[in-house]
């Protein structure tokens, strides 16, 4: 009900599609000492709007309210960037999904060209109290979550991975979301992403990013309101074959999505 500023919980219940995956790529968090360890919790500040029940609405709420956020800003910058125009323009020549926009192809080719994900991504895992004021990042926030929804609208569920050069601290049984945007893949090659904290992801609201990335990483994207819960912790050597250089492995299975500020733009 968008007519409530209330928390929107989602159970998914729905059989797993289990597929080959590896690593993370774009994992950011706020500015903290290299050495100290990240806890994974429910990210309770962040933006995790998933405009359920509304997104016809938003549709005309980010164009014209936020239309400034194309002229000025880090992600008007982003998009003046040749990579990224070079990215949309292939992206909507060979276009395999119709209901991608080049509004959709925009924020897609701005994530994944990694000029501001790390500024995006904090943003988004700590703005919660300004989403309806000085959040700078309304359109790619809608965007990239609308693009999302529309290469996964069945819900499949996909094993994925991800590697940080961070060392993350959770025990199993307790309920996580990233709060970002967080990246994944099917690759078990990307070893530069890191190796001291790694993850082996279900995911069933997260999206194959097929060829619309700027880099072939095989990527599967993670919103922020997944939630997600702890079923194995592995520690030194892993036992997962996939993941065995890895310091600390966490098993994570979707539980379904967790939203506090569903809709809250589209009520004002």
């Amino acid at each position: 009900d968008c007519s409530t500023n209330m928390l929107i919980f989602a159970p998914l219940c729905l059989p797993l599609c289990w597929l080959l995956s590896v690593e993370s790529i774009r994992f950011n968090f706020t500015l903290r000492d290299a050495n100290e360890p990240i806890p994974l919790s429910m990210v309770e500040d962040s933006v995790d709007d998933m405009y359920f029940g509304c997104s016809e609405e938003m549709m005309k709420t980010v164009t014209h309210k936020y239309r400034k956020e194309l002229d000025v800003g880090p992600y008007a910058d982003t998009l003046k960037k040749n990579e990224v125009k070079k990215c949309v323009e292939k992206n909507l020549k060979e276009k395999e999904d119709e209901a991608l926009t080049k509004n959709h192809m925009q924020a897609l080719c701005a994530y994944t060209s990694n000029f501001m994900y790390q500024e995006f991504n904090t943003a988004v895992r700590t703005n919660e109290s300004v989403y309806t004021s000085s959040f700078q990042f309304h359109i790619l926030h809608f965007f990239l979550t609308s693009a999302i929804q529309i290469l996964n609208n069945k819900y499949n569920c996909s094993t994925t991975y991800r590697r940080t050069k961070d060392k993350f601290t959770g025990k199993v049984k307790e309920r996580i979301r990233f709060g970002s945007f967080s990246s994944s893949s099917f690759r078990t090659d990307l070893l530069p992403f890191g190796n001291k904290s790694c993850f082996k992801i279900t995911t069933c609201t997260g999206a194959y990013l097929k060829r619309y990335s700027v880099y072939d990483e095989k990527e599967v994207l993670i919103p922020p309101y997944e939630v997600f819960r702890i079923t194995e912790k592995y520690e030194g050597n892993s036992k997962l074959p996939e993941l065995k250089d890895c310091g600390v492995v966490f098993v994570l299975k979707s539980e379904g999505d967790q939203s506090r500020l569903n809709c809250k733009i589209a009520q004002i």
